[in-house]
């Protein structure tokens, strides 16, 4: 199959690869543009996952005001080179990242921040809800496990969906911008401020 220059370019303008990736990607999936993202973005989580243990000794800290003046976000975003760091894309994922915090209002940035008591106390809450819906004790634990989920991805910054891209969490958007700028990326810490 002949992959055109214009499939190339509309696929290039929705993920953000390189034109020989991009090419790859549609050759591999037969023209098919979804296909071929979801070839990118495998790809890329995987560069991600191999670039994890690198030192992340550069960065930012990045604001976010909103423009009632009312709301504002903070982050530290860590990252490889003092070059990424003056990057305007690494700026504007900067950006991103603290107008999520602004919007979604996370309250730890990973699971494991969250207090374990805090943990307990939610599972034993959603098992009595349950109970009393007189539900079987097997179905109980998956339903309770769900709800558990569900609850961390609320409050829990690295498991929310991404404002921009409610298909995507914040982690795999984070995975998708190391895929993209090749270098190892982390988001350190955050605060929210509202009048």
């Amino acid at each position: 199959m002949s992959i055109t220059a214009s499939q190339v370019a509309e696929l290039r303008s929705q993920t953000g690869a390189g034109m020989m990736a991009a090419k790859k990607a549609l050759e591999e999936a037969e023209g098919d543009l979804v296909k071929a993202g979801e070839l990118l973005r495998e790809k890329g989580l995987a560069k991600a996952a191999k670039k994890s243990d690198r030192e992340t000794n550069e960065g930012r800290v990045h604001a976010y005001i909103h423009s009632n003046g009312k709301l504002g976000a903070m982050v530290e975003v860590l990252c490889e080179t003092d070059f990424v760091a003056r990057n305007e894309v690494f700026i504007e994922f900067c950006n991103d990242l603290a107008m999520h915090v602004g919007a979604a209002d996370p309250v730890y940035l990973t699971r494991a921040d969250v207090p374990v008591d805090l943990i307990e106390k939610e599972k034993e809450m959603f098992k009595r809800e349950m109970e009393a819906q007189a539900k079987p004790a097997e179905v109980i634990e998956k339903i309770s496990e769900g709800k558990l989920n569900k609850w961390f991805s609320e409050i829990v910054l690295m498991e929310q969906a991404y404002i921009k891209d409610e298909d995507i969490t914040i982690d795999e958007f984070v995975k998708s911008k190391i895929a993209s700028l090749g270098e190892n990326m982390q988001l350190k810490r955050f605060a929210r401020f509202v009048i």
